[in-house]
């Protein structure tokens, strides 16, 4: 009898020490890793289980033991929710903080590099800057800007006109903006992503096919008007007017005879051209030919490119640059007053 009662007592100690121990291990097992300053990065694969999920939290050391996790998780129903993407986890997060972190995708944030282009830049000058900045290599950059082809899935290069007296293929057609990108972005996506950005801002032109017909421009000829506008004029409320003058002169058959031009052929910009600088040889030189030049000088903002699709009626031919500091224009119909303006406008920076 007391061997019967004595064996009993045996296996109610065994069991203790079992469920006892069982219970350490589950405890020990569901307790948080280590901390560490250093975040873990995983990423979790659009389609994954709960069950991929736990093993690759396990494998990553975030977890103690990836069977538990999942019975943890169908204890609280929880796992339905969780998100695909790439991960940053502290080691040393307990269940639910993991469990409410997979839940609200709180991915990590790719490094991002942010650049400005300004208005009326040409490729060199981007090209440049984005080199002194650290986004790319200029002379990379410089030699895709060459290569249309490339870039013939967008529409808006698609329809560029061949022309042996481009200096670059696509000057003009990349919009000055501020742009956000990965990182890692080559100068190829950076192009792409210019382009596309001009792309849809033309797009977003109620009517644009229409008034290009209702002022006989090809797409390519308004983007080269507005790129001398945006180089010529910096009152935004005198774009339009300028553009008048622009169109106004091509109706009669008149040389543009723009400054820009002949700035565009220069390797430094000259706060003042001589003559000798007018005679330079090139079909963009709109001292020495007639009409609008082979493509645009620059890339130009909205402003411009409204101005050149819109333009202000006047019968005006001519314009010089107030010498007030202004940056504004006096305008005529004859060359005559045109010769008085420059007169008054020498006189204003007496």
């Amino acid at each position: 009898m007391k061997a019967k009662y004595f064996r009993r007592f045996i296996v109610l100690i065994l069991l203790i020490v079992v469920l006892v121990g069982g219970g350490l291990y589950v405890w020990q097992s569901t307790k948080p890793v280590a901390s560490t300053d250093e975040p873990v990065v995983f990423t979790i694969e659009p389609g994954t289980g709960t069950s991929g999920i736990a093993d690759l939290l396990e494998d990553k050391g975030l977890i103690r033991n990836a069977l538990l996790f999942k019975a943890y998780l169908k204890l609280n129903d929880q796992g339905a929710n969780f998100q695909a993407g790439t991960y940053a986890f502290q080691p040393g997060l307990n269940y639910d903080e993991m469990i409410a972190a997979l839940n609200s995708g709180d991915v990590q944030k790719e490094e991002m590099l942010r650049f400005t282009i300004p208005e009326g830049y040409t490729l060199k000058q981007i090209a440049q800057k984005l080199e002194d900045e650290g986004v790319t290599d200029g002379k990379i950059f410089m030699q895709l800007v060459q290569d249309k082809e490339l870039f013939s899935d967008i529409p808006l290069v698609a329809s560029i006109p061949d022309n042996e007296n481009y200096r670059y293929a696509l000057e003009g057609y990349l919009f000055p903006e501020t742009y956000e990108m990965k990182k890692d972005s080559t100068a190829e996506d950076i192009i792409r992503r210019m382009l596309t950005e001009m792309q849809d801002r033309l797009d977003s032109i109620a009517d644009l096919d229409a008034d290009l017909k209702e002022h006989n421009l090809t797409l390519h000829q308004l983007l080269t008007a507005a790129s001398l506008i945006e180089r010529e004029v910096v009152v935004d409320n005198e774009r339009p007017l300028v553009a008048g003058v622009i169109y106004n002169r091509l109706e009669q058959d008149m040389r543009l005879e723009m400054d820009a031009t002949v700035q565009y052929l220069l390797d430094k910009q000259k706060e003042r051209l001589l003559y000798k600088d007018l005679e330079v040889e090139s079909p963009y030189n709109t001292y020495r030919n007639q009409g609008l030049p082979p493509g645009p000088i620059a890339s130009p903002s909205m402003s411009a490119i409204e101005a050149a699709l819109t333009p202000e009626q006047s019968d005006y031919l001519f314009y010089v640059t107030k010498k007030d500091g202004s940056s504004e224009h006096l305008f005529a119909e004859t060359y005559e007053e045109h010769l008085d303006n420059i007169e008054k406008s020498n006189e204003s920076a007496e």
